[in-house]
């Protein structure tokens, strides 16, 4: 129900900025690498969308080509975090921004390996016990990413990504999660709707997040059609383009008609526009047709399977 289980990466935040002559010389090694990071995927970044807007042209690269230019534009990056680790092994937040890094390129092993010496090195970093708590909840055992995750927002409270990354690694592992926690499957999806509330918190303006705790409401029983209708409407507030605007119609389609609210459900429905959702908008208008919506006897199956939406 949730979108993904859990979040890239956390790199370690950007420290304050200091005259050169305050700053160690392993500090100013390491924010240089750091910028050498930074700049080679705004630049990747850019070769994407623009990639994306002339394959529209039909003159985009084949992606097997922007996969080579892009693996070549990281691999200097790469050097420069090895090197720079082999001079300063003991540097906490460097293997931390490296295992990011090393995760982001699909070395989902390596990484996990430099999380834990990060860890090893400042088991008072919250980002260290997230990163490796997402590496957990990908792979198992998912137990431990619960742990993980627990440990992460013991240190830091006020951070949303921990309270939303434990949350969706609830949703998605419900059965795990209730034998952790000793209690029932449904007790646990109400258990992550908490941990997205406590997210929502400190992180209001949050899309990915308020569609995330609209979708919760898919599982719960029995059903809570009122609330799911304000979550969604909260969500569809946040969206970021019309895409999202309009998949958020979709959901409050499905929910308005499940309620027995048909006639709203069609509203929903007819403002949809946007071709990538006309397959998904067709089949509930096809629903809508019998007069009824009827949710299907299994949890996954109440979610609509729409495409993902772009980020801005």
């Amino acid at each position: 129900m949730a979108a993904a289980a859990t979040k890239p990466g956390e790199r370690p935040p950007a420290p304050p900025q200091f005259s050169t002559s305050t700053v160690s010389p392993a500090e100013a090694d390491f924010q240089r690498v750091m910028a050498l990071d930074d700049t080679a995927h705004e630049e990747i970044d850019k070769w994407i969308k623009d990639n994306g807007a002339f394959a529209k042209k039909g003159a985009g690269l084949a992606d097997a080509v922007l996969s080579l230019k892009i693996e070549q534009r990281l691999e200097p990056v790469k050097r420069a975090y090895e090197d720079f680790l082999q001079r300063h092994p003991r540097h906490a937040r460097g293997q931390l921004a490296f295992g990011s890094f090393l995760n982001d390129i699909g070395e989902e092993a390596d990484a996990r390996k430099r999380w834990e010496k990060a860890l090893e090195l400042d088991p008072t970093n919250p980002a260290a016990f997230n990163n490796l708590a997402n590496s957990y909840g990908q792979t198992g055992p998912v137990a431990k990413a619960f742990e993980l995750y627990s440990k992460a927002i013991e240190l830091n409270p006020r951070q949303a990504i921990y309270y939303h990354n434990l949350g969706s690694v609830i949703v998605l592992h419900r059965k795990e999660a209730a034998a952790h926690y000793r209690i029932t499957e449904q007790q646990a999806l109400r258990k992550a709707l908490e941990l997205y509330r406590l997210a929502e918190k400190f992180d209001p303006a949050n899309f990915q997040l308020a569609t995330d705790i609209a979708q919760v409401y898919y599982g719960i029983q029995p059903p809570a059609h009122e609330a799911a209708i304000t979550a969604w409407l909260r969500a569809q507030s946040l969206a970021r383009d019309d895409q999202e605007r309009e998949a958020t119609h979709l959901h409050l389609a499905r929910v308005k008609a499940a309620a027995g609210k048909l006639n709203e459900a069609r509203i929903h429905l007819n403002s949809v526009t946007n071709a990538a959702l006309s397959s998904v908008k067709s089949r509930l208008a096809r629903e809508l047709v019998d007069q009824a919506l009827p949710l299907s006897a299994k949890d996954d199956d109440r979610r609509l399977n729409l495409p993902p939406t772009q980020k801005p």
